[in-house]
């Protein structure tokens, strides 16, 4: 995660460096003319701030993303004709189709959240974008072939030419799925649509989830006993939650391992770590639920070593023929790298061997919006400043009931439910009142936003 620390660092830096040259010039202001302007502009300042300047968007709006797929990816001329997108070719029976185009916010849209309406659904972009994008079409198809998919601008303006990315994928829905969730409510967030549909999914959590346990302290218990409760809790969601989505317990799997460990795990296979708030070396408490034993429970020593003779156990066992897990250059959470890179060296070990790898990103660098705008609208492509490796995409869509089940398998999490702090609340509101900016009411998390949408977003990786 060290990237997105450096960019922190820097966002905050600049951010600190602006609130003192504010400050100083309210200071003369306020002793030139009148004292009131200094808390006057200290008030308007903060409203501003909160209203249009608290985003962490760690690029500039002008840049282009830079999103690279398969030399054989069929690629066809678009142009936008009176608000209809127009196609030079067929694009046959596609699942997952891409427009690349550029967007220009005009000046409403530096305000307010660009928007691009697609038939009747909305994708949102960075406020004040001018650059190349990508909007998600999947599950357009009919009107595209047609002639009759609208597509419309607000607060931004689409260039007339486009290049439309149509990529055809077997329905990984039938296949032998495992899911890999570095911590509970992964798998959710990322492909509850896709487990849920799924003819044979099995899911592995590999941390408690421990920690970070501070709401827990209101029941009067000390830090160690919030880490510890909150461990317990969360360890029952990877294994409960997932029978919301038709999965049984005894096809989810609880590794134990504690949250944040793992990177350090890797870096020194042998050595256990323990958990860093709940006091605890021994991971068996937390499988005491599991619906077979595992090479990890022999000592139960949190360490990479078993951390990946587990996965390969797994393997051997679910026979997957599709691993789900996160995508180690898109998504920067430590323990989401470590879980890929796990997982890469179980695939090693095993003597099972899956074929395709569904790569996704509940976290990014550049920016913690995305998928940006409210709830139930689709799922464009994230920011990539830097050129990703060229994987296919395969972006299932949602249905109401399925996005509906699927907010509440995420309300089901008690990590996801706990109550903001009042600062993020006036934010909000301020956001409402004055960038036009809905949440949903199925929850207050910024999840519940940016996860119920009308399509899963997966890279395909295929192992060979």
């Amino acid at each position: 995660m060290s990237r997105k620390q450096d960019l922190l660092k820097r966002h905050r830096r600049h951010k600190r460096l602006a609130l003192s040259i504010g400050l100083a010039l309210l200071a003369l202001l306020a002793v030139l003319l009148a004292w009131w302007l200094l808390p006057l502009g200290l008030l308007l300042g903060f409203v501003a701030h909160e209203a249009w300047f608290a985003d962490h968007l760690f690029y500039a709006p002008g840049d282009d993303y830079r999103h690279a797929f398969p030399a054989d990816t069929p690629t066809f001329a678009a142009r936008i004709e009176g608000g209809t997108l127009r196609l030079e070719g067929d694009c046959g029976e596609a699942d997952t189709l891409i427009l690349q185009v550029r967007l220009t916010a005009d000046w409403l849209g530096r305000w307010r959240d660009p928007q691009v309406w697609i038939g009747d659904d909305r994708q949102d972009f960075e406020r004040g974008v001018d650059g190349q994008r990508y909007l998600n079409l999947s599950g357009q198809q009919a009107a595209l072939a047609a002639g009759e998919l609208r597509l419309r601008g607000r607060f931004c303006r689409l260039a007339s030419q486009a290049t439309l990315y149509a990529m055809r994928n077997p329905d990984y829905r039938q296949a032998r799925v495992l899911v890999v969730a570095p911590h509970a409510d992964d798998a959710e967030l990322a492909a509850f649509g896709l487990y849920s549909q799924c003819a044979e999914a099995s899911l592995v959590t590999l941390t408690q989830g421990e920690i970070e346990a501070q709401h827990y302290r209101r029941l009067g218990l000390d830090p160690v006993q919030a880490a510890r409760l909150k461990g317990r809790l969360r360890t029952w969601d990877s294994l409960a939650i997932p029978l919301w989505g038709g999965v049984p317990q005894s096809r989810c799997v609880q590794l134990g391992y504690y949250c944040l460990q793992l990177p350090a795990m890797a870096a020194e296979p042998t050595r256990a770590f323990a958990s860093r708030e709940a006091e605890r070396t021994d991971i068996r408490d937390a499988r005491r639920h599991n619906p077979l034993p595992l090479p990890g429970d022999v000592d139960g020593q949190p360490t990479w070593n078993n951390l990946v003779a587990d996965l390969a156990a797994l393997l051997e066992r679910q026979r997957p023929e599709v691993v789900v897990t996160p995508h180690p250059q898109l998504d920067p959470h430590g323990d989401h790298v470590a879980a890929t890179q796990a997982l890469l060296e179980a695939i090693l070990l095993s003597a099972w061997q899956p074929h395709t790898l569904l790569l996704y990103a509940n976290h990014l660098h550049d920016n913690d919006r995305w998928p940006m705008g409210p709830a139930e609208g689709g799922v464009a492509l994230p920011p990539a400043l830097e050129a990703l490796p060229a994987d296919r995409l395969w972006s299932p869509c949602l249905d109401a009931a399925l996005r509906l089940d699927k907010a509440m398998a995420l309300a089901m999490q008690h990590d996801l439910r706990v109550p903001l702090p009042a600062k993020k609340r006036l934010r909000r509101q301020l956001q409402r009142w004055l960038a036009g900016r809905r949440w949903p009411a199925s929850g207050e998390d910024e999840f519940f936003r940016k996860a119920v949408r009308r399509h899963e977003l997966f890279w395909v990786r295929e192992l060979t």
